[in-house]
């Protein structure tokens, strides 16, 4: 397997300081403990990581910004889970 077909892998950090992991950015490598190994050399180069995840772009799912609509509407029609729902005691701004 040459260089050229290598897959792309997400890289997705968790900071010291954080709880969640975070994406970082990608690299080509030829597999996850390689990947792996390259994102602590790319992205963690002054000690900040405590976690590393990486994923195969490929195996990625997501929806598209054009799904917007029919994905998320259903939400809108559960009044229940907006806050306008619940009466506010006096004092509380919002």
């Amino acid at each position: 397997m040459s260089k050229n077909d290598w897959p792309l892998w997400e890289v997705f950090i968790r900071s010291q300081h954080g709880l969640a992991h975070k994406h970082v950015g990608s690299l080509h490598a030829p597999d996850a403990e390689m990947a792996i190994n390259n994102a602590r050399d790319v992205y963690t180069r002054r000690n900040e990581g405590v976690s590393i995840w990486v994923v195969r772009a490929a195996d990625i799912a997501a929806s598209s910004p054009g799904d917007k609509g029919p994905l998320f509407e259903p939400s809108n029609s559960k009044v229940y889970r907006h806050p306008t729902f619940f009466p506010m005691p006096d004092g509380i701004n919002m």
